[in-house]
């Protein structure tokens, strides 16, 4: 990294940076039983599941990539035209109370995203905990003294207080503080100093409103297509991530499907396909033989140069794997973004049980804090007009949607630092695999939190309690995650670390690294009462 001239123009500050994808208390499970973690809500238990069997690990070497994103974000999630965590009065997942209409009401589901956020923003303590690293009123900072100081200094205290110095304009103290920085972080480091690393370039993209540097520091010359594979393939196999939401996914749509005999999936990422070998391979041995199978797969282009082809490879290698497994089977592509998706693009025919799939993805789609047109909403409400058998909803369990600067930047540094905790225990951290990976697949994400706004900051993650609210908007009622799914991610889990957990809240299932939540499976049904939601 290269140290910044302090003086630079105020309107950096507000320039997007084009190039880069610019806690409540839980009962959870640990992979040999529950924790002891207090909460004020009901959980299911993985004890009490009366699942007589589980789906497999998917431990494959076939991987989900489509281009250099984080576990989460895969996709190269083209945009299509601000949150901390709640309060510990203010339990994740809970829906608002009140709402007594599904008609489509775009003031309505903006008043009740805002009431949530109110709700979630109201206890900013993340923010509070740093407040205290300050100089004296009136005095300035001594640079010199920090930087020879910088062994004995927090560097999550310094993040913030840099971001602190964007947030206020103050663009002299933020230079400063990433000059300090420099000499804090590292890429071969602690998970704090690795993360910092990404944050810090993100800090000084969004000042600059430059994408040079952040490519020259983190080496982000574009991969090849085979290369973006292999740091995917390492984060697939060291983070539990994804396959959390394919085997929580596939064992909800195997349990909706049963004893149909045409079913449709409708997958919005669907990536390499993965998910549906896995998927394919159990519906081979249902009782009385499976059922046609229909996949309509959405990517957009950049999935494209990550798998080296387009959707047809997919459907190809899907095809050749059911045909082996005696699956009557139909591939369907739509190749955009899903900002784009109508109805006629996926498909959809009479006598089919359909399915949709949400896998890390809706919080790619703008809401109504970005565009008019609020695709986020739309294509809730256009999957609603289908008449699903069921919808999956995998999503980060983290609130950088709509939240003031200041706090995103918290949300984020909280969140990431869990996820290079997770990362960690896996590979030494002078693992070059890990180190390329980080900085091809998730950074991107990092810097796109930090540095950018409006329509070019596409890394909009809401918590499981504004997603309730939107599907219920939409005209869906909540169904609870199977037994059989919660066992089966248990089973995946045997696989990790011990500090990987599974809980359950209002009929969603989580997985949490330590104490913090990181991923959220809903699933839902259309609402059988058209007069009211819940």
């Amino acid at each position: 990294m290269q140290t910044s001239q302090k003086h630079h123009s105020a309107a950096g500050l507000h320039m997007l940076y084009p190039q880069v994808y610019c806690s409540p208390q839980f009962q959870a499970k640990d992979n040999n039983g529950f924790s002891d973690i207090p909460s004020k809500e009901n959980f299911f238990t993985l004890e009490s599941s009366t699942a007589s069997g589980s789906l497999p690990s998917y431990d494959s070497p076939s991987v989900s990539i489509t281009s250099g994103r984080s576990p989460f974000s895969p996709q190269g999630s083209q945009s299509c035209i601000s949150d901390l965590h709640p309060s510990p009065d203010n339990v994740y997942g809970s829906p608002l109370s009140g709402v007594s209409s599904v008609a489509y009401d775009e003031a309505g589901v903006k008043s009740k995203i805002r009431e949530l956020e109110v709700s979630l923003l109201s206890g900013d303590t993340k923010v509070e905990e740093f407040s205290g690293f300050s100089p004296a009123v009136g005095k300035s900072w001594n640079w010199d003294e920090l930087l020879a100081l910088t062994p004995q200094l927090d560097l999550k205290e310094v993040l913030v207080e840099a971001a602190r110095a964007v947030a206020d304009g103050d663009f002299a103290t933020a230079y400063g503080f990433l000059d300090v920085l420099e000499q804090m972080v590292s890429v071969s480091g602690s998970p704090i100093q690795r993360l910092g690393t990404y944050m810090a370039e993100g800090l000084r993209a969004r000042l600059e409103g430059s994408g040079s540097n952040i490519y020259k520091a983190l080496k982000c010359n574009e991969p090849t297509g085979r290369e973006l594979m292999s740091y995917m393939s390492v984060l697939y196999e060291i983070c539990p991530y994804w396959k959390f939401a394919y085997t929580t996914a596939n064992a909800a749509i195997l349990e909706a499907i049963a004893g149909e005999t045409r079913v449709h999936i409708i997958d919005f990422q669907i990536a390499q396909g993965s998910q549906y070998m896995f998927l394919i391979q159990e519906l081979a041995k249902r009782p009385g033989g499976p059922p046609f199978l229909r996949v309509t797969g959405v990517d957009d282009s950049q999935s494209t140069y990550a798998r080296g082809g387009g959707l047809s490879l997919v459907g190809e290698r899907l095809a050749k794997l059911a045909q082996s497994c005696g699956v009557p089977f139909e591939f369907h592509d739509a190749i955009m973004s899903g900002c784009k998706v109508q109805r006629e693009h996926l498909g959809v025919e009479p006598g089919f049980a359909v399915v949709v799939n949400f896998p890390y993805v809706l919080h790619h789609m703008p809401d109504e804090s970005v565009s008019v047109e609020n695709h986020r909403d739309r294509l809730l409400h256009l999957i609603k007009s289908l008449s699903p058998k069921l919808v999956t909803l995998v999503e980060q369990e983290s609130n950088t949607n709509t939240s003031p600067f200041l706090s995103r930047f918290v949300e984020t540094l909280d969140y990431y630092t869990a996820m290079f905790e997770s990362i960690d225990v896996a590979r030494p951290r002078d693992d070059k695999q890990r180190i390329s990976a980080e900085q091809h697949c998730v950074a991107r994400d990092i810097v796109n939190m930090i540095a950018c706004e409006d329509s070019e900051r596409v890394e909009r993650h809401e918590v499981l309690g504004k997603w309730r609210v939107r599907m219920m908007m939409a005209g869906f009622t909540g169904w609870p995650v199977s037994t059989s799914a919660a066992f089966a991610a248990s089973e995946m889990l045997k696989g990790y670390d011990k500090n990987y957990k599974l809980g359950g809240n209002e009929g969603a299932l989580y997985l949490f690294w330590k104490r913090r939540p990181m991923a959220t499976c809903s699933t839902w049904k259309p609402n059988p009462n058209p007069n009211q939601i819940g």
